[in-house]
């Protein structure tokens, strides 16, 4: 196994650790350690193409696994965020549908006559890039909302008496208030447009290589 396939291994190795930090709340700081682990991950996978393309180790391994890792990472973060109630269940289980799909397709090609592996599109790169972000951002947000740095302007307290007061009413000095939900959805939405766009294109350029009557 050469080294972009291992880093792609890797990619899915660290993926029961994230899901243990993010919902094991007996861990001191579980969401900065997530986060990096998370990070670390969407490392590898900007490097493991880029090692394969620059030294020629491209492989057919190597094109599946690695839309593959990615689709492992992205379905445990969002599944995470949904248990957490940070975004919809019905935005994840577009998303999720999308990879489902795309992922039936590609090993109905592989299986086929031709035995095609299809690599990821330019929408399919964009969507990964702007998926591992938004979950970045919106991870690092509760990061910060967890440590007393930022505030939802959305959100909502019971003060002294029963009072409901808006958290940035009760802020002071020591918040950044911000709609954290509301840009938390926005990039969720984005992701999900994205990735119906990029799956609706890879489902049209692997056309050619599917037999529905086989």
């Amino acid at each position: 196994m050469n080294l972009p396939n291992k880093l792609t291994v890797i990619r899915i190795a660290i993926v029961p650790f994230f899901v243990f930090f993010m919902c094991c709340q007996d861990v001191p700081y579980r969401f900065i350690w997530a986060l990096l682990l998370f990070i670390a991950a969407s490392v590898t996978d900007l490097l493991d193409g880029k090692l394969a393309r620059k030294y020629d180790l491209v492989t057919n391994f190597g094109k599946f696994l690695d839309p593959l890792a990615d689709k492992i990472l992205v379905a445990a973060a969002l599944v995470c965020f949904v248990e957490l109630g940070w975004t919809y269940s019905w935005v994840v289980v577009v998303i999720l549908l999308r990879e489902f799909a795309v992922s039936g397709v590609r090993l109905a090609a592989i299986s086929g006559d031709k035995r095609a592996v299809i690599p990821a599109n330019i929408w399919g790169k964009v969507k990964t890039v702007f998926t591992l972000v938004a979950i970045i951002a919106i991870l690092a947000m509760h990061i910060l909302m967890t440590f007393g740095i930022l505030a939802d302007t959305n959100a909502f307290v019971v003060a002294d008496g029963g009072t409901l007061l808006k958290i940035e009413e009760t802020a002071g000095g020591a918040f950044v208030s911000i709609p954290v939900q509301i840009i938390s959805d926005v990039l969720m939405y984005l992701t999900a447009a994205i990735t119906l766009i990029s799956g609706v294109k890879y489902l049209y350029d692997s056309r050619e290589f599917i037999d529905p009557k086989k």
